[in-house]
C-alpha cells in the first residue's frame, strides 16, 4: 500500500506543478531582417582567421553566417523566460522555460516561426548517455584488415605505450616530417574537461599557450567550474589527452603541437535532444574562432523522453539537428571526426548522430592488431554514402586520466580524437586543400577503399598515403562529376561513358532541404553530359548533389557563389 501511495503522490505532484518544472525550447525566428550585421563586414562577427580559411577553399561568407537578430533576443528575454544560447546557422535561440504559459505570448510575436521543446525533466540520471562514453569492461571484437606498417624512420618522439594507435594510422611518419600540428586549431566538443587546466600531460600545451580558451553551453553563465573543476565531467580531458597530450614515454598525442579549444556541449548525466542544439551551437563557435578541425565524441540516438527518438532510419546524413550543424559546419571549411558510437552490441547497433553526416568522417573502433570491436557501431553501404567512413584504435588505447595516471580505455570516444589530431598534421602538411578534398584522400588511403563495409567503412587509413595522394591530385572514385564548381548560375553533370541507367537528380541544401529533383536516362556510350540551369536566385553556399540509380548512390559537394 505504501508503493501505491508513493506512486499517486508521484503523480500529482507531477501533474499540479508541471508548468513550473525548468524546460528547454528552440525558438526559430522567421528572418534576420534589421540585424546591424553584414556579410560585407564580416570581421564584426567572425575572427580574421575564420575569414581566411574560408577565402582559402574559396568559400562565400553568406547570410547563414549573420548572428541572429539581437532586438529579436531581447524581444525573446522580455517576456520572461531564461535565453541560453544563440543559433545562427539554425536561426533561433534556445531558452530556458519555467512557465509554460509564457509560450503563448512568444508564438504570438511577429518574427517568431516556431517554438519547439528540446528537453524533459529527469528524476534519475540517464542510463542512455553512458554508452556514449569510455567502455570499462574489456569487450569482443570480429573481422581483421589492418595491413601491417613498418616505421619510416628514426622516430622524432618517445611514444611508449601509445606508439601503436599512432602507428597504425602512420601518424609517426608525418610526425618525423615535421607535421605534428604546428598552426593548426581543432575544437574539441565533449563534455567537459576535467583538471586538463593542471594535468601535467598537458604541461607544454599551457606553456606554449596552446590551449586557446574554453567555453560552456550547457551552463553559458558557469565559467570553468563545469570544464575543468572537480565536478566537471573526465570524458573530455581523456579524448584530449590523445591528441594534445604530451609526456614522453607515455603518451604522445596525434596533434601534440596543435592549438585547442575545449567547448562543452553535453550535460553527461541526462540525454535530451537540446544537446544536439548545444552541439550545433558549439560547432558554430569553432567556426568563429577559426577552427580547422572538429574532434567530437559525442553521439545522439535515443533519449531519455522516447518522443524526441531517433530512428536508424534517421542515420542518412542530413535529418537530425547535430547532423545538419555538422553538414554546415563542413561547408564553412572545417574538416570533421566524429564518434560512430558505441551500439555495435546493444539493440540501436547503428551509428549515431551527427556522426551520420554526409560531411564528417565516423570513425569506428578496431584493436591494437586492426581487428574491428564489437561495440564499434555498424553503418551502411550505399554507393559513395559509406558509414562508417574510417577505423582508428578505439579498444584498449592509450590516454591520461583526469588524475594524472595513463592506462587504456575502450571507445569509438578514443579512436575519434585520434584521428582528429592526424587530420590536424594533415592540414599542416597540405596546408592549399579543402577539407572536402582532404577527407576523400584520407578514405582513399584507407586499407579496404576498393571494399568498404558497414562495419570499418573504408578500414584503416594511411595518413603517409593521404598526404602523398593529396601531393599528386588523384582523389576519388565516382562515376559522375560536374562543373564549374563553383557554380554561379547554371552547372553541368557528367557522367562516365560506360553508366547507363534511369538516375535520379537531386540537389539538396546543406541542411536537407530538396532544391530540385529531375530524372534523367543515360545510355552506355550516349550523350552523357548535361546541364542544371536557372539557379541565379540560388542563395550562395555549399550544396549536395545526389544521384541515385537502383542500388547506387553518390554525392557530390557543390559551391554556389554569387553572379
Amino acid at each position: 500500500m505504501k508503493q501505491i501511495l508513493s506512486t499517486v503522490l508521484f503523480f500529482l505532484v507531477i501533474t499540479g506543478f508541471s508548468q513550473q518544472i525548468p524546460q528547454k525550447y528552440f525558438i526559430a525566428f522567421t528572418d534576420k531582417n534589421g540585424t546591424p550585421y553584414s556579410i560585407s563586414n564580416p570581421q564584426a562577427f567572425l575572427t580574421q582567421r575564420a575569414i581566411d580559411r574560408r577565402a582559402a577553399q574559396g568559400i562565400p561568407i553568406v547570410e547563414e553566417d549573420l548572428p541572429v537578430n539581437p532586438a529579436y533576443v531581447t524581444a525573446i528575454a522580455a517576456t520572461g523566460v531564461q535565453v541560453f544560447t544563440r543559433c545562427k546557422w539554425f536561426n533561433g535561440v534556445t531558452v530556458r522555460v519555467t512557465d509554460t504559459a509564457v509560450l503563448a505570448s512568444i508564438r504570438a510575436l511577429s518574427f517568431v516561426q516556431s517554438v519547439t521543446r528540446v528537453s524533459s525533466y529527469n528524476f534519475k540520471k540517464s542510463a542512455i548517455s553512458d554508452r556514449k562514453f569510455r567502455l570499462e569492461e574489456g569487450l569482443g571484437k570480429t573481422g581483421g584488415n589492418h595491413e601491417g606498417r613498418s616505421p619510416g624512420s628514426v622516430q622524432t618522439y618517445n611514444y611508449g605505450p601509445s606508439y601503436n594507435q599512432i602507428h597504425m594510422l602512420n601518424g609517426d611518419v608525418l610526425h618525423n616530417l615535421g607535421y605534428r600540428g604546428q598552426g593548426k586549431v581543432i575544437a574539441v566538443l565533449d563534455a567537459g574537461f576535467q583538471h586538463a587546466d593542471v594535468n601535467p600531460v598537458f604541461d607544454s600545451l599551457r606553456a606554449n599557450n596552446q590551449i586557446l580558451g574554453t567555453r560552456d553551453f550547457v551552463y553559458p553563465a558557469g565559467g570553468n567550474v563545469c570544464i575543468y573543476g572537480d565536478t566537471a565531467h573526465p570524458h573530455g580531458a581523456e579524448t584530449f589527452s590523445t591528441m594534445g597530450g604530451n609526456t614522453p614515454g607515455q603518451l604522445i598525442g596525434t596533434a601534440p603541437k596543435a592549438s585547442y579549444w575545449l567547448i562543452r556541449t553535453e550535460d553527461a548525466p541526462t540525454e535530451n535532444i537540446v544537446e544536439e542544439y548545444n552541439w550545433v551551437v558549439g560547432a558554430e563557435m569553432a567556426d568563429s574562432v577559426g577552427a580547422d578541425v572538429i574532434s567530437s565524441s559525442l553521439g545522439y540516438s535515443t533519449f531519455d523522453n522516447g518522443y524526441m527518438d531517433h530512428t536508424c532510419a534517421d542515420m542518412n546524413g542530413y535529418t537530425n539537428p547535430s547532423t545538419k550543424g555538422a553538414n554546415i559546419a563542413a561547408s564553412k571549411g572545417i574538416a570533421i571526426s566524429i564518434s560512430a558510437g558505441n551500439e555495435g552490441g546493444s539493440p540501436w547497433i547503428c551509428v549515431s548522430s551527427p556522426s551520420d553526416a554526409l560531411s564528417a568522417l565516423s570513425i569506428a573502433a578496431v584493436d591494437a592488431s586492426g581487428n574491428r570491436a564489437g561495440f564499434s557501431s555498424t553503418g551502411t553501404v550505399n554507393g559513395s554514402y559509406v558509414k562508417p567512413n574510417i577505423a582508428a584504435q578505439g579498444q584498449n588505447s592509450y590516454l591520461c586520466y583526469p588524475d594524472g595516471s595513463f592506462g587504456p580505455g575502450s571507445g569509438t570516444s578514443f579512436s575519434c580524437p585520434i584521428n582528429a589530431g592526424m587530420m590536424a598534421c594533415l592540414c599542416q602538411a597540405r596546408p592549399n586543400i579543402d577539407q572536402y578534398h582532404l577527407r576523400l584522400a584520407i578514405e582513399q588511403s584507407a586499407s579496404q577503399y576498393t571494399h568498404p563495409d558497414s562495419l570499418l567503412g573504408y578500414g584503416i587509413p594511411d595518413y603517409s598515403r593521404a598526404m602523398l595522394i593529396l601531393h599528386v591530385g588523384v582523389i576519388g572514385k565516382t562515376s559522375f562529376w560536374a562543373y564549374p564548381n563553383p557554380f554561379k548560375d547554371f552547372f553541368t553533370v557528367s557522367f562516365d561513358t560506360n553508366m547507363s541507367g534511369n538516375f535520379e537528380i537531386s540537389l539538396i541544401s546543406i541542411t536537407g532541404n530538396i532544391i530540385l529533383k529531375t530524372n534523367r536516362m543515360i545510355v552506355a556510350g550516349g550523350g552523357n553530359t548535361f546541364n542544371i540551369n536557372n539557379l541565379a536566385g540560388l542563395a550562395p553556399g555549399m550544396y549536395i548533389l545526389k544521384i541515385s540509380s537502383g542500388s547506387i548512390t553518390e554525392y557530390l559537394h557543390l559551391v554556389k557563389i554569387e553572379k
